[in-house]
Parts: C-alpha cells; sequence; structure tokens
C-alpha cells in the first residue's frame, strides 16, 4: 500500500519550505525563488477530441507563465491522426491490411483493398476540407462520387423520402451542402477508423484507444503486458510523434518536466507510451501524470511500476501541485513540502501533501492555446442531432466559469472528490477580461463553458457584462434546469450569446428525482426547458436509467416523460446513458441508504472508481436501454411522438402468451383477451397524457 506523509507542523513552517504565498489582491503572482528555470512541456494524450483542444494544457500552461514558468505545450491526439491519414500514412495502413487479410476474412479490409488507390488519392483533400482549408471541395464530395465509400455509408440508406425526394433533406435542407459533405467526410473517417482497427490495433478508437486497460482496472498488469509488447504501427508513429517533439523543446542547456494530462480512461495507454518514449530519449526529463482520470481513479495508487514511467502523480487541480514539485526540484522547498503528489522511494509508493491552499480560481489566470495548431482540427459530424454536433463540430474555446459545483447535492455524483466539492467563482469582470483575452489570442468567438453545472448568478452578472462590453460570442454549456431560470434571464442568455443548454433531467421520476437529492421536479424542468427554448436556445436533456430501485414501471413513465417533452418543443436533443455508481458518490459511500449492497471490488493497486451493485427490484435494465435509446433516436428526429411508449420496449422484452381460458360470461373481448394471442408484460403508463402541457400552463406544482 502506498504510505501517506504528513509533515510536522514545523516543517510546513520552516522559511525553507517556501510556501508560495498569495502577496495581494491587486499584485496575484507569486515570487518563485528558484535556482534553475526549467521548462514545462503539457501533452494531451490521444485520444481526446479532434475538434477543438482538450483545455487541461491551455488553463496550466497560461497559469504557469503567469508564474514566470516557461511553459509551452502540445496536442499529440490531434497530430498521431493526422500522421496516420495523410498520404504516407494510408500507405503504411494498406502493408498492414495486406499482412493480416491472408489470414482474417474482413468485409471492412476486404473494401479498404479494393478503393486503396481513391482512399490514398483522397484522404489528404478530405483532412483539408475538414480543416476548413478547402471548403470548395464540398461540392465534389456530396456527389457521392468522390469519396469511397465503406461499410459506415450503409447507415444512409436508412432514410427514405416516400414522395421520391431527397431522403435526408430532412437533415440538411437544399442549402446545406458543406453539413453534408462533412457528414460523409465523417463517415469516411470512421471507415478507416475500422480498418485500423481489424489490421492495426483492435483497441483503437477515436475517443475511448484502449479505454478497457485503465478503467476502474484494479490490477496494472493488462496495462504492463501492452505496454512490454512490441510496437504496432500507431505506437511507432507515437514514437516518432514523441522524439520529433523532445527534439523541439529538449535542450542541454534547460531542465525538461513533461506533464501527461489524462483525462479519461482512453488516453491512458498513450500517456504510458508517450513517457515510455521520454524515459527512453531524454532520460533525465522530469515526467508527471494528473489530469480527470487520476483524480477520479487513482486517488489510492500504490502501483510502483507506474513509476517507471513517472517521477511523480499528482491529484486534482494540479496549479499548486506543479508550483510546489517546480520548488522542489530546481528550490529549496523539501520533500515534504509536496502537494497532493505520488511518488516511488525504494521500491514503495508513497503519498505527500503538505495542505497548502490551492490557487483561489479567480487567481488562476487566463488559458492560452498558443503552440497548440488551431487551424489543423476537424470539424467532423458524426451524429446528425444538432446538439451533438457541437461536440465534434467547430474549434471551441473551453472556459471554466466557476470551480466545483454550487449544488454538489446529486447522489449520482463525485461531490466527495475537490472537483465538485469545491466551489469557487470569479467576477463576471474577470471571466469577461479572460473571453476578451481568448479571443484576441485565438481569433474565434465560440466558446464552450464547460462547468459541471454553470452558476445562474454567474451566467446571469457575465451575460451583462458581456452587452455592456457590446462583445459578440457564441456560447453553450451545462447548467441545472432549476427554477432561477426565468422566461427573462433566459432571453438575457440568450442576447448575450447563447445558442445551446445541456442539462440533467436524469430519471424523469419526481421520486427518483427526490432520492438523487436532484433539487427539480418534471414538472419544473419542463417550464425551465420551455423557457430556453423560446428564447430561441438550443436544449439537450442528460437522461439516466438504472439508478437504484427505478421499476419497470418507473421506466416506462419516465419515457413517456420524454416523449411529452420532446412532442412539447420543450427539449431538441437528449441522451440516455446507464447508472453507473462510483466509490466516490453518496450512492457508493452510503448504499443503505438507497437501497442497495454493493459487490465486492477486487483487491488490487491500481484504479478504483465503477462499482457493481445488486438493486433488490431485480430490473433488467440493459434490456430496457435498448428501448429507450431506440425511442430517444427517433424522437430527435420527430418520429414516433404519437406512439404509445409501450411499443419500444415490445421489440425488447419477451412476449407472453395469455392463458388459454375462455371468458368470463358478458366479459368484452378485447385483442389482448382472445385465446391463444401474445400480450406483452409492459404495464401502461400512468403519466397522465397532458402532464407536461398542465405543467407548462402552471396547473402543476413545482
Amino acid at each position: 500500500m502506498s504510505q501517506l506523509i504528513n509533515p510536522s507542523p514545523s516543517a510546513q513552517q520552516t522559511p525553507d519550505s517556501r510556501i508560495i504565498p498569495m502577496v495581494s489582491s491587486e499584485d496575484q503572482t507569486p515570487r518563485l525563488k528558484l535556482d534553475a528555470r526549467p521548462k514545462v512541456l503539457s501533452i494531451i494524450p490521444p485520444m481526446t477530441q479532434l475538434n477543438t483542444p482538450y483545455p487541461s494544457t491551455a488553463y496550466i500552461t497560461g497559469f504557469l507563465r503567469s508564474r514566470g514558468i516557461d511553459a509551452v505545450q502540445d496536442d499529440l491526439a490531434l497530430a498521431l491522426v493526422l500522421r496516420m491519414f495523410s498520404a504516407e500514412g494510408i500507405r503504411e495502413l494498406h502493408k498492414a491490411v495486406t499482412a493480416v487479410t491472408a489470414s482474417v476474412a474482413s468485409p471492412i479490409l476486404e473494401s479498404f483493398s479494393e478503393q486503396f488507390d481513391q482512399y490514398r488519392a483522397t484522404i489528404e483533400p478530405v483532412i483539408a476540407f475538414l480543416q476548413g482549408h478547402d471548403t470548395t471541395l464540398a461540392h465534389r464530395i456530396v456527389s457521392r462520387r468522390y469519396l469511397p465509400e465503406g461499410p459506415r455509408f450503409d447507415s444512409l440508406d436508412v432514410y427514405f423520402d416516400p414522395d421520391g425526394g431527397d431522403p435526408l433533406g430532412w437533415a440538411f435542407g437544399a442549402l446545406g451542402v458543406q453539413d453534408r459533405a462533412r457528414h460523409f467526410a465523417t463517415l469516411y473517417l470512421n471507415d478507416l477508423a475500422d480498418v485500423v482497427r481489424d489490421a492495426v490495433d483492435p483497441r483503437f478508437e477515436f475517443v475511448r484507444y484502449a479505454e478497457s486497460l485503465a478503467q476502474s482496472q484494479a490490477s496494472f498488469e493488462p496495462l504492463a503486458k501492452a505496454l512490454a509488447a512490441p510496437f504496432n504501427l500507431l505506437d511507432e508513429y507515437l514514437d516518432e510523434l514523441v522524439v520529433k517533439l523532445l527534439a523541439r523543446h529538449a535542450a542541454e542547456d534547460q531542465a525538461l518536466v513533461v506533464l501527461l494530462s489524462v483525462p479519461f480512461p482512453g488516453s491512458v495507454y498513450a500517456a504510458f507510451r508517450i513517457a515510455q518514449s521520454v524515459k527512453r530519449v531524454a532520460p533525465n526529463a522530469i515526467t508527471v501524470l494528473g489530469g480527470g482520470y487520476v483524480n477520479t481513479e487513482l486517488r489510492e495508487l500504490a502501483e510502483p511500476r507506474v513509476f517507471d514511467y513517472f517521477d511523480y502523480v499528482t491529484l486534482d487541480d494540479g496549479e499548486q501541485p506543479l508550483l510546489s514539485l517546480v520548488e522542489h526540484r530546481f528550490g529549496s522547498r523539501p520533500r515534504g513540502g509536496l502537494q497532493r503528489t505520488y511518488l516511488r522511494e525504494e521500491g514503495t509508493v508513497q503519498f505527500i501533501n503538505a495542505g497548502d491552499p490551492d490557487v483561489p480560481f479567480a487567481h488562476v489566470g487566463t488559458p492560452t492555446w498558443d503552440g497548440l495548431p488551431t487551424d489543423k482540427y476537424l470539424s467532423l459530424l458524426d451524429m446528425l442531432n444538432p446538439m451533438h454536433r457541437l461536440w465534434s463540430d467547430g474549434r471551441w474555446n473551453k472556459l471554466t466559469l466557476a470551480h466545483g459545483c454550487y449544488w454538489k447535492k446529486c447522489s449520482f455524483c463525485d461531490v466527495s472528490l475537490d472537483y465538485i466539492g469545491r466551489y469557487e467563482t470569479a467576477a463576471a469582470s474577470t471571466l469577461a477580461d479572460r473571453i476578451d483575452a481568448i479571443v484576441a489570442e485565438t481569433g474565434e468567438t465560440g466558446f464552450h463553458f464547460v462547468d459541471e453545472a454553470a452558476p445562474p448568478k454567474t451566467l446571469r452578472a457575465l451575460s451583462k457584462e458581456l452587452l455592456q462590453r457590446q462583445r459578440t460570442i457564441s456560447w453553450w454549456g451545462n447548467v441545472r434546469f432549476e427554477k432561477s431560470f426565468t422566461p427573462d434571464l433566459c432571453q438575457l442568455l440568450a442576447d448575450s450569446g447563447c445558442i445551446a443548454i445541456s442539462g440533467g433531467l436524469e430519471v424523469a421520476s419526481d421520486r427518483l428525482l427526490q432520492l438523487m437529492q436532484k433539487g427539480v421536479s418534471v414538472a419544473q424542468v419542463a417550464r425551465v426547458t420551455s423557457a430556453f427554448t423560446d428564447a430561441g436556445i438550443l436544449v439537450h436533456a442528460y437522461l439516466m436509467y438504472g439508478f437504484p430501485t427505478q421499476t419497470l414501471q418507473e421506466t416506462v413513465d419516465a419515457l413517456e416523460y420524454v416523449r411529452q417533452l420532446f412532442a412539447n418543443g420543450c427539449i431538441q436533443s437528449g441522451f440516455f446513458h446507464r447508472f453507473t455508481c462510483t466509490v466516490h458518490s453518496p450512492v457508493g459511500l452510503s448504499p443503505d441508504d438507497y437501497g442497495i449492497q454493493l459487490k465486492s471490488l477486487p483487491p488490487g493497486t491500481f484504479a478504483k472508481n465503477d462499482v457493481g451493485f445488486i438493486d433488490p427490484t431485480g430490473v433488467d435494465h440493459d434490456v430496457l436501454g435498448q428501448a429507450l435509446n431506440k425511442a430517444l433516436y427517433n424522437y430527435m428526429y420527430g418520429i414516433g411522438l404519437d406512439e404509445d411508449v409501450r411499443t419500444w420496449f415490445a421489440e425488447v422484452l419477451p412476449q407472453r402468451e395469455k392463458p388459454r381460458h375462455g371468458t368470463r360470461r358478458g366479459s368484452r373481448r378485447g385483442k389482448d383477451s382472445s385465446r391463444g394471442s401474445t400480450y406483452n408484460a409492459v404495464p401502461r403508463t400512468t403519466v397522465p397524457p397532458d402532464f407536461i402541457e398542465q405543467a407548462l400552463a402552471g396547473r402543476l406544482g413545482t
């Protein structure tokens, strides 16, 4: 097990520890006293996003520069994709396909081989088009005669216009040439990703690369074996990119600190591969691991082999831990002055936390995208739903309006962790200054506010500040559908540039919303989402199923609420996800309060986050999820809104035969009572058919 080191009070107070002070409200620049000036290189590892930089390195680079540290950054996730999807990369992929097709029969590989020349000729023009450099190519792409088409294009066949018109006209309209072309080009890239998966690495995905090696993985052994395996083609590319990156930034006369920010399990494998290459090419470089994955899954890290790749692993916000680390390695701060940092000493993992206060959110500075190839990101259009495209289409400046969550009560959320539990804000003028600085640097006026739940007070103040400054930006973000969002406030947000909002309806059941301490009701969500929609703001609802003690009846009723919300124009987009219990959430910490029993976790020294549980209801939520997702997909396109919600479940739940008994004399024979007929075990919804209409009319409670 890792050892916890708590420095003595005297050790924390000695002048030699050089605790970094905040000097005044006007001058927030700490006075770092260093014997040497290192360069800090922050890297985004594959895979994260392709349309815009993941913001963690921009945050930390901007902060470190504000403290006088030489800080640079790069995005190897994007670099790997551009290396792979180039003319040379396609040629090398064809070699890999040729090597495996003799033993592996695959329609995907056969399609690629037959159209290889077309792929090699079109790949670089398509990439340039997706980067926005050659928009006129759209006309050739939409002709369906320019791009080679693999199995992914089969999805287009599901659309049909009974009147003989354009089957995709509903999605793109008569003038949507650019959007249509981006969608076709994205299908083209997805075909190529399938080829990579079949011929090079079965773990490859654009956003979830080898995530099974890291997600809630108690043992380090699977990842260790993968890292010890010979390089495949993707590993070779990544190693090549690391070597070039170090050639640009490593210098004999300057120490190098390499930060790997790992937000998701799907970027862990590549982060370790990058560190592996750094240790080989620049053995004196200091490697540090941090990020969202570390903050949630490695809080009980005790695996010494992690430190074959990383010298340090830090938890939670990186600003103070990195300042402490830099002062420790290049100044006179003792080891005991490190902040929330794991290291290995004499073969044992140790955790050191001096307990210094974190840098206040108002003083973390402005993120910078300097050094990132902002003109090379790919605007993809994977799903035709208008909200989903915001995540993958366009280059958005990502900015946080507040640290943590102002509500921090939801029982499914990691409210016990710092990224949720420590709530801090900044003045609207400070936020507007950051927005101005980012626009001046990037030339882009689109913003994604990435808060867990943007505070209504902050949004109101910021909107007024932006309007007073006469700034023109477009922004979207996540909120709680709480009653503070009145029609007047929603209109104010729209006037300031808000184009879309996402929020959690979760399980559309007042009993379950109360159990999860969401602080909203279905009726309230209807009124709030309607207010956003009336203001011209697109609304996306996060939806959940499988919450503890959720019954089949509640699942059917939840879908009915969702159907009515779509039918009444309250929401335009949504996504159902299966509830996952984490060890840091109230459900995971107090399962008895939610009527469930946690399953035992396997012993381990590596990751720990998701935990299974036994629900006494015995409902098969995996099966119900199929119906929920199919219904929602159709609702987003306006299909099936007049159907009984039970029809969606009829396809996945087993049919039962009606007992062969005669009807009672005088009883009415309906379709379900006829001899030998079958009926479905799905209960009727208990939700009144006009519930949402009544809620919008103010006839229901809060």
